[in-house]
């Protein structure tokens, strides 16, 4: 398999740049006591870094719909094909396909826009009990920061669909719920597939969160619930026509 490294960004297949180089300058070891490396102003321009590669591997990407799920979801399961036949379906519609580039449900999300010939991407995030991007990533980039990797979902994906999984999955749904609601971002529609998983958090969120007053009713339709890859598809399709439609210029700051 061809793969290629520039720092921290990985490439497979077809996303491999012709005549592509690596880096010219790598910072040189020090010799003597490193502490310096720890401090906080070193930090923030390791934090810099990334979102310099970031923004240079993502920038042309085109419209782009994030893909979230639990990394545990075996190759047996329902939701592992589920999760690649929407990563089939997104990327025959033309869309770039991001995952958080781990196993399970990310990886099958992975594979199936890999397979249909879309562009394939992960961005990882260095964890003690993890490592490296799925064999279906073609281009990945591994973060060390969560706010950082975050800041990649939400800025270049126009959608989020949401599969079944744990905390992670959970932060990245309610941090774009939050940006909607505060809208930071607009029209940005966001699904969750699993009505049998997720019925519960929304009875609760119906129940008890909104009969306590703390969101608004309005609150409970930033978001869709359900088992339909086809409803899923044609939500993010149409999102990507209404801001064709809509310049720039004319859109909520």
């Amino acid at each position: 398999m061809t793969e290629h490294f520039m720092g921290p960004v990985m490439t497979r297949r077809g996303q491999v740049e012709e005549g592509t180089s690596t880096t010219d300058q790598r910072l040189l070891d020090s010799r003597g006591p490193a502490d310096w490396v720890h401090t906080d102003p070193w930090r923030v321009l390791r934090i810099q870094s990334e979102f310099v590669e970031g923004f240079g591997a993502l920038a042309e990407l085109g419209p782009a719909i994030a893909v979230f799920g639990s990394a545990r979801t075996g190759v047996d399961h329902r939701d592992y094909a589920t999760a690649e036949e929407i990563g089939k379906r997104l990327a025959h519609e033309g869309f770039a396909v991001i995952t958080g580039g781990g196993p399970g449900a990310m990886e099958a999300a992975n594979k199936g826009a890999s397979e249909a010939g879309g562009i394939s991407v992960g961005l990882g995030i260095e964890l003690p009990f993890e490592a490296g991007l799925n064999q279906w990533v073609d281009k990945g980039i591994n973060f060390r920061y969560f706010f950082t990797r975050k800041t990649m979902f939400v800025k270049y994906s126009q959608g989020f669909v949401v599969l079944p999984g744990g905390l992670g999955t959970f932060d990245e749904l309610f941090e774009a719920l939050t940006l909607v609601q505060t809208q930071k971002v607009t029209s940005f529609p966001v699904v969750l597939l699993g009505t049998a998983y997720w019925q519960g958090l929304v009875d609760w969120l119906r129940d008890t969160v909104l009969a306590e007053g703390k969101i608004s009713a309005a609150d409970l339709e930033m978001f869709t619930v359900t088992d339909d890859v086809d409803l899923a598809v044609e939500m993010m399709v149409k999102a990507r026509e209404g801001r064709v439609a809509t310049p720039d210029a004319e859109r909520p700051e």
